[in-house]
């Protein structure tokens, strides 16, 4: 009989997609999960696993192209951050209605982190929407969640693997996912026509913001206006994903160095960006695939 499994799912933007295929592929081999704790886009997936409304939003993902997603980033240019959220948070109650972590079909939890206290907060009672919201607020990309003598931003900044956090039961199967990992990607081919063509409408408007920013907002005198190397431009969005992977990877191995798990499935950083959504199909079969090829091993 194989073990109930204990599930840890990490942040990583879009890469989180790939949460959803490795809960369909443990599923499929007669793995039951009988709780999950996530941070970020882990708390996202997470959430809406427990209330049981994976297919409908799985199903939307699938739908999302570039133009739609851009679509959804409501731009406030704050001081607190560059997107409010609205417009995607409005869409995510489609999937997460007015429901309380309690009353989930599993254990359930979020982690966030307050920026006033420095501390992180774990939400295990509550609302499941604010819960998400909180965990998922990336700091200077989407505004934070304002509470009662709290600051609350995403939990990546402080743990983006709560293994810490996570219920462990007798004989449970500890399985962390880690959509961040500085592992080398595998990802299906595709001709330079299709890149083409897949990149133009909404990198269109993507650089177009950040040429924006850059002169609106992030004006320099020329010598430090751009961070630039002999192998890159990055824009702003490339500095904020590179300087949050490279903070949460650390912190993730220093956090499974003092607890381990049973059973790691990692999907590459490289894999995509932060904010590619639109690659919900690719992300989907990359988490299936890397949860076969761990248990197989782990069957073996």
């Amino acid at each position: 009989m194989k073990p109930p499994v204990t599930l840890v799912l990490s942040g990583g933007g879009a890469r989180g997609i790939a949460h959803i295929g490795v809960i369909e592929e443990l599923e499929h081999r007669g793995y039951k999960i009988i709780s999950v704790t996530g941070t970020s886009m882990g708390a996202l997936v997470g959430g809406v696993y427990a209330d049981d409304a994976m297919t409908p939003f799985k199903e939307w993902l699938l739908t999302l192209d570039k133009l739609k997603v851009f679509r959804m980033v409501d731009f406030t240019l704050s001081r607190t951050g560059l997107v409010k959220g609205d417009r995607v948070f409005n869409k995510m109650k489609d999937f997460i209605p007015d429901t309380t972590i309690e009353e989930l079909r599993i254990p359930y939890a979020a982690v966030a982190v307050d920026l006033i206290s420095k501390k992180e907060v774990v939400f295990r009672e509550g609302s499941l929407f604010d819960a998400i919201r909180a965990s998922v607020s990336i700091p200077s990309v989407l505004t934070p969640v304002k509470t009662k003598g709290c600051l609350l931003v995403d939990g990546g900044v402080l743990n983006n693997i709560p293994i810490n956090h996570a219920p462990r039961t007798p004989g449970d199967l500890l399985v962390v996912v880690n959509v961040n990992s500085s592992i080398p990607v595998k990802k299906p081919e595709i001709s330079h026509e299709e890149r083409e063509i897949q990149k133009r409408a909404y990198q269109k408007k993507i650089d177009e913001f950040q040429a924006y920013v850059q002169k609106k907002i992030l004006h320099h005198p020329p010598s430090v206006r751009t961070v630039q190397s002999h192998e890159e431009n990055m824009g702003y969005f490339n500095l904020i994903d590179k300087t949050i992977s490279l903070m949460t990877d650390h912190m993730a191995k220093l956090s499974m160095r003092d607890c381990k798990p049973d059973l790691l499935i990692e999907v590459s950083h490289d894999t995509c960006g932060t904010f590619d959504f639109y690659k919900a199909g690719e992300l989907l079969e990359m988490g299936r695939e890397a949860t076969r090829n761990c248990l197989n091993s782990y069957e073996a």
